[in-house]
């Protein structure tokens, strides 16, 4: 079975990332966490795009704690049926649902360079 990471940033922009597709998970500023993958499409001008990403806006000074909440829930994730098999929500802007309680919000950004 394959596993996604989903994110939900307003009534019509939402993503599924395979989990096998994830490139990184980092924290390059204050208050953001970045999500990033392979892109989902490539650029039809023959210039692929980098990476597709969900930027996580966090509680700040909270990343170390948000990003290992994260990771456990991914590897859960791919555990299976011990697990939460199928699709995992890291942030749902419009349901108020998050992954943890100190993320905040989530802007998805498709073919960032």
């Amino acid at each position: 079975m394959t596993n996604y990471v989903m994110a939900v940033s307003a009534v019509d922009d939402a993503i599924c990332f395979p989990l096998d597709k994830i490139r990184n998970i980092s924290c390059e500023t204050d208050q953001h966490i970045f999500i990033r993958a392979e892109p989902g499409i490539h650029d039809p001008t023959g210039t692929d795009a980098d990476s597709d990403h969900i930027d996580l806006t966090i509680t700040a000074d909270t990343e170390v704690a948000v990003m290992k909440v994260l990771v456990e829930k991914l590897l859960g994730t791919q555990n299976g049926p011990g697990g939460q098999a199928g699709v995992l929500m890291i942030c749902d802007d419009v349901n108020s649902v998050f992954a943890h309680p100190n993320i905040l919000s989530c802007v998805i950004v498709r073919n960032a360079i």
